[in-house]
């Protein structure tokens, strides 16, 4: 009998969900690894092996961790889930003109759901993942925040975690920097591990070429959308494009046309086919408004509240103001932000703390 329990930790075979495994190991929890495969990648018809969550290289070295330690591993297919939920909603965003984040509904309704299926069919206490974020118990509730390593946290891809999730999750890095876990890795023998690179790219599109991807999915749909209008804010026209799921708010390169000056991706508007161009203060903003809110350091957020809000992975943040309106709230920064895309997670900072996250549906 573990004198600390037993977790489930969710391992990729990447340096930190098999550092964090074996930092449990050693810390005297009973440890069950399991390995998710999310995505064929051939199935897409993309020209790039699969990478990461997905490659068999990774699924034998999380297995051969597993094996050297003396603890079991599983792998559990996912593949049907995933597809149908993560994969869906994608191609659905952006044909509605939004740019999704399917990490973040992938976390939050895939894979810690299937974590937390699996943990109470093997009586795990506690599932683990090699995410920088902490969780902590605070005032009855379980508060998700910033890794000690910034330029690693992870906070912003989990907001959607629900309590349960949160009550019952572990997280061995979020107090290391990342040149630690390496050293960590080195030190337990795993020298090639240690030097492994990282990948940034979505798992299911690791040549980044989301248009491709789309158009996979659709076969018809780059005949359907092409030759749809650029316009300006004023309205006029000023050229043509290749359809508007393949521009992004913000987008400056790939849009085939001159101006003799920078010009930017401002708007989208499916329902006609039209992509907004403006130049780089047409793409400042004030306020926004976000649905979809799942509550984390608090049940409620006061009307009023002032925080720090991040709209993208690597924003820095921006002070700014929430209001409550009906189920969703709308946030106002205090000084203008920049390019606003409907579609993305929107995430309310307390200093480290999250307070809370959603969807963003428009920005104003």
């Amino acid at each position: 009998m573990s004198r600390n329990g037993k977790v489930l930790v969710a391992m990729s075979g990447g340096i930190d969900s098999t550092v964090s495994a074996l930092m449990l190991h050693n810390q005297g929890y009973e440890v069950v690894g399991i390995t998710m495969k999310t995505w064929d990648y051939a199935h897409s018809g993309g020209g790039k092996k699969e990478t990461g969550c997905c490659n068999l290289d990774s699924f034998n070295d999380a297995r051969q961790a597993a094996v050297d330690h003396g603890f079991p591993h599983y792998v559990l297919d996912i593949r049907d889930e995933f597809g149908d939920f993560v994969i869906n909603n994608f191609v659905e965003e952006y044909i509605a003109g939004r740019t999704p984040n399917p990490c973040v509904l992938c976390n939050t309704h895939i894979k810690w759901a299937a974590l937390l299926k699996r943990a109470n069919a093997l009586g795990c206490d506690f599932i683990a993942t090699g995410h920088y974020v902490k969780v902590r118990e605070e005032n009855s509730r379980f508060v998700l925040s910033k890794a000690k390593d910034l330029t690693k946290d992870q906070s912003y891809v989990l907001w959607g975690l629900e309590q349960e999730c949160l009550s019952r999750s572990i997280y061995p890095l979020g107090d290391y920097l990342k040149t630690e876990v390496r050293q960590l890795a080195y030190d337990m023998g795993y020298k090639e591990l240690s030097k492994k690179a990282e990948s940034y790219e979505i798992c299911f599109v690791p040549d980044n070429d989301y248009r491709g991807f789309l158009k996979r999915q659709i076969p018809t749909l780059e005949d359907e959308v092409n030759g749809g209008d650029f316009v300006l804010t004023d309205g006029s026209k000023v050229g043509k494009h290749k359809g508007y799921p393949f521009y992004t708010i913000g987008q400056r390169k790939g849009l085939d046309i001159a101006f003799g000056k920078p010009m930017f991706v401002t708007q989208i508007f499916p329902e006609t086919n039209t992509v907004v161009l403006g130049e780089a203060h047409e793409l400042q903003q004030n306020e926004m408004l976000v649905s979809g809110l799942n509550m984390v350091k608090y049940d409620r957020i006061p009307d009023g509240f002032e925080g720090v809000t991040k709209i993208r992975y690597k924003d820095a943040g921006a002070e700014s103001t929430v209001y409550n309106e009906g189920s969703n709230v709308r946030i106002h920064f205090h000084h203008a932000v920049n390019s606003i895309a409907p579609g993305q997670s929107a995430v309310i900072y307390e200093g480290d703390d999250v307070v809370a996250g959603g969807i963003i549906q428009k920005g104003m």
